[in-house]
């Protein structure tokens, strides 16, 4: 039946000539209000139009692009909200960064720019918008029961479980087309896509060891708990290598960042050779404080960040640091979000990190 509506569509165009966008009158262009308008004037059933409308692949090619030519000739463009109501579905995939840990850090963080712009390009190119939003908690427990009741998304990616771990595990036991860019514990009922945080750690401060540090700190808060297992990593490390280990607190929010970093290392009796920083921002931040104390780098103090964002590779040195798959894990994220959509299980991701070595650690 479709193909018989293909052949008497291609010949109804043909006589229009719209395979040339030629001009039909205006009496004609006055009455195509609805799909049903259309498909009498192309001579198909309006859901013929509909699915060639909606890109359809049921709908042949050539038969595809003239109906949609024959539509745009008369200005017709489709009712997306009856559309919608008749699917259920919003197009509209909610975005969530939940800050718990660290108020004070903000979405301009590059590494959430970094995601945020892979995850974008990744649901343009599946059919949705974005919609996004930065949670603070503050000590209430439903800020995720909000965003998932609302109506107002398909679908929800959460960046970070920051110190909300068992609040998005209790969401996830009734709302499944959730998941999670962070950490994965065995048997938990939310998916997530991360990178192993332990054996990065571990990987961070066996580099350094092997560059000849002995004097290891590492810089970061660990209320959240991806940064936390990345501080486990790193201190069993150490303890392997019978190197010193010490905790130096440095948040995440870009002002408090650099004078922290600075009464840290001057508050130290310990004469720190090395350092692990909980992501490559405070890397950097740590180096432009170490040059300003008129200490070298690598000469006297070597530097791991984590994340290998685009930056790493511009400082002064150039930043050794772990690196995460984002873009890969941006993609993970999307596929097993359609997936779940689709009411199909998932399962979590946990992508190896990578070491890059540059500069601040090769003398």
């Amino acid at each position: 039946m479709a193909g018989n509506e293909d052949q008497t569509m291609d010949k109804s165009l043909e006589g229009q000539g719209l395979g040339e966008e030629t001009q039909l009158s205006e009496s004609a262009k006055q009455h195509v209000r609805t799909l049903a308008d259309l498909a009498r004037l192309a001579g198909v059933s309006a859901g013929t139009v509909s699915r060639a409308l909606a890109g359809k692949a049921l709908v042949n090619a050539e038969t595809r692009d003239r109906i949609q030519a024959l539509a745009r000739h008369h200005g017709f463009k489709p009712n997306q909200m009856a559309s919608k109501l008749r699917t259920g579905r919003t197009g509209v995939i909610g975005v969530v960064i939940p800050l718990g840990h660290e108020k004070r850090q903000t979405i301009s963080d590059p590494f959430f720019l970094t995601l945020l712009g892979h995850l974008a390009d990744e649901l343009t190119e599946s059919g949705y918008d974005l919609m996004l939003s930065r949670a603070i908690p503050d000590g209430t427990a439903d800020w995720l029961e909000r965003i998932t009741s609302s109506g107002m998304v398909d679908g929800i990616i959460v960046i970070g479980q920051s110190d909300q771990f068992h609040v998005i595990e209790r969401v996830a036991q009734s709302y499944r087309p959730m998941v999670a860019w962070g950490h994965y514990r065995s048997g938990q009922a939310h998916c997530a896509v991360g990178t192993d945080n332990e054996l990065g750690g571990r990987i961070a401060v066996e580099h350094l060891v092997a560059s000849g540090a002995r004097n290891i700190a590492f810089l970061g808060q660990t209320g959240g708990i991806e940064i936390a297992t990345r501080y486990r990593g790193a201190a069993m490390a150490a303890e392997a290598a019978n190197a010193t280990f010490v905790h130096l607190p440095v948040e995440l929010a870009d002002a408090a960042m650099g004078p922290q970093i600075a009464q840290a290392l001057a508050g130290t009796d310990l004469p720190i050779d090395g350092i692990v920083a909980a992501s490559d921002l405070i890397a950097m931040s740590a180096l432009r404080v170490l040059h300003e104390m008129g200490r070298a780098v690598p000469g006297e103090v070597r530097i791991v960040g984590f994340d290998d964002l685009p930056l790493a590779a511009q400082t002064t040195p150039p930043l050794t640091t772990i690196r995460q798959e984002i873009a890969e894990g941006a993609r993970a994220l999307v596929e097993r979000l359609r997936t779940r959509i689709e009411g199909r299980p998932t399962q979590s991701l946990v992508m190896p990190p990578r070491l890059v070595v540059r500069q601040t650690t090769r003398s």
